[in-house]
């Protein structure tokens, strides 16, 4: 009987972690080294715990899902990376401009049945990634990097376009290991540039906001910030609160202007255009009082504490 899949987490959104550990736990036969909440620690945690698969948000703050892979080979330059699955808040038809064949992807909010058709992909390429290691050369170990990357733009026309990635793994008893390395970080590039080209979720200009068993359309302009707490998105404008259809933050912002919303604390979302007040804090922080009705004060992360001096000037 083979052994049980080794996992890590990695997202920024303690309740994504939480929904994800539930689903492979409850998929059975996986065991999750550990859950990571920034991707400086999941670079440490890939080059430790050496997982199978990691569980990869794409969209993270400091180090994104795509450099936390960069970094891995830049630390190692005989690294072989874990199989690779991004966790996505994007609609359908952008996951298709970036899907990987022999990575995967799972959509936000995490579908039970996804998960457990995602962890029959690792299971077939780890079973045939082990049968290729045998059969190639057992004598000279050959380091392996990444996957192959596969990636499919489909336009509007649904007249497909492809673009594959050589894998540089099958050849790099041909190459040198910084020739390999380059082709490594070369599919991590072109994979990252057709999400930068064709995978940014649609925006309506729209938020819907859930009160009173109505469910209302709220200009973006008019919202002032959102909360989370215990699992819930309030969302408040001058005249409206209520609760987002969203399940995380992370998932809002993908539906919100990045030039006017910021995430200033890891519970909150802000419409810098909302912020009426910078109230210096102890220990040289800041909070922000809101213009909304209750002149609500929102507190900065430490993390974001150079962004707020930057928008500001302070």
């Amino acid at each position: 009987m083979a052994p049980p899949l080794t996992a890590l987490i990695i997202d920024d959104e303690p309740l994504a972690r939480q929904e994800l550990q539930y689903l492979l736990d409850a998929a059975g036969d996986v065991n999750v080294l550990a859950q990571v909440s920034n991707g400086i620690d999941a670079v440490d945690q890939i080059r430790t715990l050496k997982p199978d698969v990691v569980f990869l948000d794409v969209r993270m703050p400091g180090l994104d899902g795509f450099a936390v892979l960069r970094k891995v080979l830049a630390l190692d330059k005989r690294a072989r990376l874990p199989e690779v699955v991004f966790a996505t808040a994007f609609d359908q038809y952008a996951v298709r401009a970036f899907e990987v064949n022999a990575v995967d992807y799972l959509l936000k909010p995490f579908d039970a049945s996804r998960v457990v058709k995602t962890l029959d992909k690792v299971r077939a390429r780890l079973s045939a990634t082990a049968i290729d290691r045998a059969a190639d050369r057992p004598h000279e170990p050959v380091p392996e990097l990444a996957p192959t990357l596969r990636v499919t733009e489909s336009a509007e026309d649904d007249g497909d376009f492809e673009e594959t990635v050589t894998d540089v793994a099958a050849g790099s008893t041909r190459g040198t290991i910084a020739g390999i390395v380059a082709g490594a970080e070369a599919k991590l590039d072109a994979l990252l540039r057709m999400i930068e080209r064709n995978g940014q979720p649609l925006r309506s200009g729209k938020v819907v906001v859930r009160t009173q068993n109505r469910l209302l359309l709220v200009d973006q302009k008019d919202v002032c910030f959102a909360s989370i707490e215990e699992g819930r998105i309030s969302v408040v404008t001058n005249t409206v609160e209520g609760d987002s259809n969203c399940r995380t933050l992370e998932e809002l912002m993908d539906q919100l202007d990045p030039e006017q919303f910021w995430r200033a604390h890891r519970s909150y979302v802000v419409n810098i255009q909302h912020i009426r007040e910078v109230v210096p804090w102890f220990k040289s922080t800041y909070q922000l009082r809101m213009d909304d009705r209750k002149q609500t004060e929102v507190p900065v992360s430490r993390s974001q504490t150079k962004r707020l001096r930057e928008l500001f000037n302070l």
